[in-house]
């Protein structure tokens, strides 16, 4: 699974926009835009903000 379907998949999950999703996270709304698309990947500051979130939000990806 890709970054960028572990994005989505996450925002879908908990209802929220790519608008209220970067708020979560700190960062701006063309950033997780690209991140979901596969335009770009996070660095390490953005994927800790991803690994945090899902880790307080009880999102699981090793099922």
């Amino acid at each position: 699974m890709t970054f960028g379907e572990k994005i989505k998949i996450t925002r879908l999950r908990l209802f929220l926009s790519q608008e209220k999703f970067a708020k979560e996270l700190g960062v701006s709304f063309a950033t997780i835009n690209r991140w979901e698309r596969g335009r770009c990947e996070p660095n390490y500051d953005g994927q800790k903000a991803f690994h945090e979130f899902c880790e307080k939000n009880h999102v699981d990806f090793d099922e």
